[in-house]
């Protein structure tokens, strides 16, 4: 239905002064009737002949003033569309779904394009897509950034309703349409790209390289040779480092601090960093090859931090076993290298020292609680245990954190409970520690470093007071506030660590035999009955706990499996799959089975019994999550690989938690298996 248009506005307020003045010359009549009758006749009869002549003007020019003013609108219109068809910027109209309707000259020769081109943007440019144009319900400006040829260009789209634009001429109204429209803006911010990039470019890298091994590789060299050594190592770093514009300076006889630019960063990250394997040619009979590991902290809000971010990343890199650069950037972290087992130290003072702070610790607080992981296995208990003799030795309540015994430790808790040696409140769950940790509680944390994955992480949180005691090499997720961490990925396993420190711990401390038994017991489990990582320290501690009465018969027979937990391993083997040649990747059922978790770990193992596996993959589903143990010999790293997916652990053993399906896990698997062998990790 065709609706008769109206003035508004300021208009419509000027096609009625004929109606004010009309008004005004009544007003005026009165007043003249008042003086003289016959000069307000007069004056009436004057009045009648204007509003006649105004009624008169007015219908007859209405018309013609209206199509003066729509014949102004149309050139006005076409004014703009000429600005905006030579504007300087490519503009281009488009409808709300992309599709293409009109756009300016300047657009039409960047693209090629005719200007009334009418297919989708998306064809002009690919990355301008449907779900990134504005829709109508936020009424928002959609900015993103899109190349063309060699040029960078900021996007600018604005969504233009076309009542708006009708509303806002206010020269007609009772116009209704909903009709929508995208009107997109091209800025060319190539130059300013190129600055941006290069001022990232030029930024300043912090790093710290440290020689792991220096003094055991020294050992082995004569000593008029020693210096010839130190020599070829610090030529070798000054002059790699020096081809990429990067600044060395020598800090200590085994450490060194670096400057370079984060271009440079960056081709060392494609070359993937190949000083590691460089250091390690030097050799002028050292029977040890010399590692390096390095620290390096970008993007911080200032050079301070820079380098207080690449402390941290040297301090991980160590803690990981080193042999490999740690990247902090902010708050990710990227790490390279790391494909060789930690060299054993001979030295025990590291284990001496910690040994004596932690009783010092202890010997400050009333109250001594013990946690490992979630899911506590055979080495987390029997570290614990070590603990609790300590500080039972020191006369402080111990408390072990269990929240769910698994049918791994079952048999070895079972010497504890209703034993009237021990304390009923020996082991308590993670309610019941709530309530006794308060500030003078020490919470030691063994068989873990990550916050996420202990048996309770809340106690975490009530103390300020917390020890870290851990073989696992570590990840981005640490405990932070400890006061106290000793993190040995050459340990094989926490166990034989708190062994070592229970030497040292005090001149009273004594062993029980049962005691004993559950530190033999995490070794034995550790090390795969010592044929896994098991260096001269490991025996040295399975000698101290001998020598206390730890029982390898008793030990046997308390880690022995039940049928069903037999036959879900051989399950495992069975249906295996061999992917690559190489890797054995397997499901553990996990019907029927009270541990499922520690049956997929030890089939793992056996996985590797198997002629030509070098890493084995078992997923069992548990608790909605799929857990993955993953095992190695020595020519895969499986730590870097569980790490992608979330874990962690060490070079040839670690695991990981999936919130997925095992079919989804294992695709992720064989993806990261595929990624390492493009990145040259693996050769086919």
């Amino acid at each position: 239905m065709n609706k008769k248009l109206k003035f508004k506005g300021s208009m419509k307020q000027f096609m009625r002064w004929p109606l004010y003045l009309t008004i005004l010359l009544i007003w005026l009549d009165i007043l003249i009737f008042m003086i003289s009758v016959k000069a307000g006749i007069l004056a009436t009869l004057g009045i009648v002949v204007y509003v006649v002549a105004a009624l008169l003007l007015t219908r007859f020019h209405r018309p013609l003033i209206l199509n003066d003013l729509i014949a102004f609108a149309n050139q006005y219109e076409s004014l703009e569309k000429r600005l905006l068809d030579d504007l300087a910027l490519p503009y281009a109209i488009m409808d709300t779904n992309g599709r293409m309707i009109w756009s300016n000259k300047v657009f039409s020769e960047l693209t090629g394009k005719e200007q009334l081109y009418n297919k989708h943007i998306s064809t002009i440019f690919p990355e301008i897509t449907s779900e990134r144009l504005p829709v109508p319900e936020k009424q928002e400006i959609a900015e993103m950034s899109t190349s063309f040829g060699d040029r960078i260009y900021r996007v600018s789209m604005q969504l233009v309703t076309m009542k708006d634009v009708v509303n806002e001429a206010r020269i007609l109204e009772n116009v209704d349409t909903d009709i929508n429209l995208v009107a997109m803006f091209f800025y060319d911010e190539t130059e300013l790209q190129e600055y941006i990039q290069k001022n990232e470019d030029d930024k300043l890298v912090v790093a710290l390289a440290y020689l792991d091994n220096y003094e055991e590789a020294l050992e082995g060299v004569e000593e008029v040779r020693r210096s010839l050594l130190i020599a070829l190592i610090d030529r070798k770093i000054t002059k790699y480092f020096s081809n990429f514009d990067g600044l060395v300076r020598k800090l200590e006889r085994d450490k060194y601090f670096l400057i370079m630019r984060q271009s440079s960063l960056e081709v060392l990250k494609e070359q993937r960093f190949h000083i590691l394997d460089e250091v390690k040619t030097v050799n002028i009979g050292n029977e040890m090859a010399v590692t390096l590991s390095i620290g390096i902290g970008l993007n911080g809000a200032n050079y301070l931090q820079n380098y207080e971010y690449c402390r941290i990343a040297i301090e991980m890199a160590l803690g990981r076993g080193g042999d490999q650069v740690v990247i902090k950037n902010g708050d990710s972290i990227t790490y390279f290298g790391g494909k060789s087992q930690q060299m054993e130290k001979n030295t025990r003072v590291k284990a001496r020292v910690k040994a004596q702070a932690l009783k010092e610790f202890m010997s400050t607080k009333d109250r001594v609680v013990v946690m490992g992981h979630k899911i506590t296995d055979v080495d987390a208990l029997g570290a614990a245990i070590g603990i609790y003799r300590a500080g039972k030795t020191l006369g402080k309540p111990v408390h072990i954190v269990v929240n769910d015994p698994t049918t791994s430790i079952r048999p070895l808790m079972a010497g504890y409970i209703n034993n009237p040696d021990y304390e009923p409140s020996m082991f308590v769950d993670c309610s019941q520690a709530k309530e006794l940790v308060d500030n003078n509680t020490v919470v030691v944390v063994v068989d873990t470093n990550k916050p996420s994955y202990t048996e309770c992480q809340d106690l975490l949180y009530l103390t300020r007071t917390i020890v870290v005691l851990d073989h696992h090499r570590r990840g981005s997720e640490v405990i932070q506030n400890a006061v106290l961490s000793y993190v040995e990925p050459y340990a094989s396993s926490t166990c034989e660590m708190v062994a070592e420190i229970l030497q040292y711990f005090d001149e009273d401390l004594r062993l029980r035999s049962l005691e004993a038994d559950c530190l033999y017991a995490g070794m034995v489990i550790d090390t795969n009955n010592f044929t896994t990582r098991s260096g001269v320290r490991t025996f040295e501690a399975a000698a101290y706990l001998r020598r206390n009465g730890a029982d390898i018969t008793r030990v046997r027979k308390m880690l022995r499996d039940n049928i069903d937990a037999y036959k879900a391993r051989a399950e495992v083997v069975r249906t295996a799959q061999i992917y690559r040649n190489c890797f054995a990747i397997g499901r553990c059922p996990s019907e029927g089975l009270e541990s499922p978790t520690v049956v997929g770990a030890q089939a793992a193992n056996e996985l590797l019994n198997i002629a030509g596996v070098k890493a084995s993959f078992v997923l069992t589903p548990y608790n909605n999550e799929v857990y993955v143990s993953a095992r190695a010999i020595d020519e895969v790293n499986v730590q870097v690989m569980m790490e992608r997916m979330g874990g962690g652990g060490h070079l040839n053993i670690a695991g990981a938690q999936v919130k997925a399906t095992e079919d989804e896990t294992e695709q992720m698997i064989k993806e990261i298996i595929d990624q390492l062998y493009q990145e040259g990790e693996f050769k086919e």
